[in-house]
């Protein structure tokens, strides 16, 4: 029992790590220095460790790094996840489908620096995947948490018979998503037109993509408005239809998170996205994201259709 306690502490540490590793990976995508290696992948510039770096390389550099040590953190948990438990716990289940993303997750981040889909490239495929890394994202951190949740004891999710409850949550998990992506896309845009104004660009000079995404970057704010409504009312009827201390707690801490992100989302745009904002911006995101996702596993555990007053496992078991 103590060695799985130990394991569920180790799977929240690395969830935390990776929300810091996805931050700094922002922070490249912001400052421009996704091309500091150059092209090349997994060399930096053609070399193993970059001599003489500049600035951006730098940057860069300690990104992939980084990167690398969460993927080994990862694989460290799956080998951990199969020594500590039996053939078909969710516990292994989780800790698989975190290997499997966290490997798409480094695949999408070399394909964007092969590609040269980085720094000032504004075209629609660097968009597109800049979306699809979000996405790639989510789902990697939503392994993670569930793995970390079943190993505090937490209960297997059973979608069957959960009746509305499933529906309301699965789609704010959907809308959360559409949000995100959104985001990643008009963040995008952001950080090339004001790098590009601020060099004393003319705004006509601009790229017709990135000249449509600042063009509509209102949008963002009123689908971000209108999920988080949905996703608030989804987290109260869930207390409500799945009574339960932590369910409860859950319901709470996403509504307040929400409420911040959407402070954070007004002060970043009225501060023309400073990079620091953008970070505080994604971290909320990231910390909504999670708070979904295990409202979600407390409100769908498999017991919850037929005992729907017995409470999940809190997170302090961890």
């Amino acid at each position: 029992m103590l060695a799985r306690n130990r394991f569920a502490t180790y799977v929240w540490g690395v969830l935390i790590y990776n929300l810091l590793v996805i931050l700094w990976g922002a922070f490249v995508r912001a400052t421009g220095s996704g091309a500091g290696c150059g092209s090349h992948w997994p060399l930096c510039n053609g070399e193993v460790i970059p001599r003489a770096p500049a600035v951006e390389t730098i940057v860069e550099f300690t990104h992939r790094l980084t990167s690398g040590v969460a993927l080994l953190m990862v694989i460290g948990m799956l080998v951990w996840a199969y020594r500590a438990y039996p053939r078909g716990h969710i516990v292994r289940r989780g800790a698989q489908l975190s290997m499997v993303f966290i490997i798409t997750e480094a695949l999408l981040g070399a394909g964007l620096v092969l590609f040269e889909l980085v720094a000032h490239n504004a075209s629609l495929t660097r968009a597109v995947s800049m979306a699809a890394h979000l996405l790639n994202t989510f789902i990697l951190i939503a392994c993670i948490a569930l793995t970390g949740w079943w190993a505090s004891g937490g209960e297997p999710i059973r979608l069957r018979g959960q009746g509305a409850v499933a529906s309301w949550l699965i789609t704010g998990m959907v809308g959360l998503i559409l949000v995100g992506m959104s985001g990643a896309v008009i963040a995008l845009g952001d950080t090339l037109f004001f790098a590009h104004t601020r060099a004393g660009g003319a705004e006509g000079d601009l790229a017709p993509l990135v000249a449509a995404i600042v063009s509509i970057r209102m949008m963002h704010p009123a689908l971000a408005i209108g999920v988080g409504a949905f996703v608030v009312v989804a987290a109260w009827y869930t207390s409500t239809a799945r009574p339960g201390a932590t369910t409860r707690r859950l319901a709470i801490v996403l509504t307040m998170l929400y409420a911040v992100q959407l402070v954070a989302g007004y002060v970043n745009v009225a501060l023309q996205a400073p990079v620091w904002m953008q970070l505080v911006h994604l971290f909320l995101a990231d910390a909504v994201w999670v708070a979904l996702i295990l409202l979600a596993a407390s409100a769908l555990r498999v017991s919850a259709h037929s005992s729907e007053a017995q409470p999940a496992p809190s997170m302090a078991r961890a």
